[in-house]
């Protein structure tokens, strides 16, 4: 697991002494964590948020609360474009370990049992960290890639999809009835501006 000093827990309880315990444990491991006595409070603020994280976090959420409990939450935490990038940690107590259960095959990150395990409990938090992290990560690339796609013409992209289907810089041209010489000037420029050296890297770059 990756240490990230720049991450943000989310705590959702409506018990403010198990948000304090909470982030004390977390600031024994170096995590930076906001509290929330409330769903409401913490959408209230989710909802003012421009766009996705840019760093890495979670949320450890209560399973039972006053008004909008940490399900209903959740459900809403699922229709945002950017979940995938805050995993979320259920707390239940016993009677909710089977809606937590539930949760988790819903997309859920993992739930943990109170009373918790504090080691147990922030090894889960730092393993959501590094998801979080790696979501972020993909997701900068596909910003990248998606940057370097906008700044070619068409006649590079036209150029650039016959390539990535293998063929020649003779077939090239003729499909597109220009020079073999002109497919290689749009060739070199579609490599330069998409940072690639090969057919295969850019390629692999454009895969899903």
């Amino acid at each position: 697991m990756t240490q990230h000093l720049d991450a943000k827990i989310y705590l959702i309880d409506d018990d403010a002494v198990v948000r304090d315990a909470l982030a004390w444990l977390l600031r024994t491991r170096r995590l930076v964590s906001d509290g929330y006595d409330s769903a409401e409070a913490f959408l209230g603020d989710a909802n003012a948020w421009d766009n996705e994280p840019t760093t890495p976090c979670c949320v450890l959420l209560d399973v039972r609360m006053p008004g909008m409990s940490g399900l209903a939450l959740f459900e809403r935490l699922q229709t945002l474009p950017w979940q995938a990038a805050m995993p979320v940690i259920f707390l239940s107590g016993h009677a909710d370990v089977a809606t937590a259960v539930d949760a988790v095959k819903r997309g859920a990150f993992d739930f943990c049992e109170k009373p918790f395990s504090d080691n147990a409990l922030v090894d889960r938090v730092e393993r959501a960290l590094d998801q979080s992290a790696q979501v972020l990560a993909r997701r900068r690339v596909q910003r990248e890639l998606q940057q370097r796609l906008s700044s070619l013409t068409d006649r590079e992209r036209d150029v650039m999809d016959l390539v990535v289907a293998g063929l020649p810089n003779k077939l090239v041209a003729d499909q597109l009835n220009i020079s073999v010489r002109t497919v290689e000037v749009h060739r070199s420029r579609v490599f330069d501006k998409m940072g690639v050296k090969s057919a295969v890297e850019l390629a692999n770059a454009l895969r899903p």
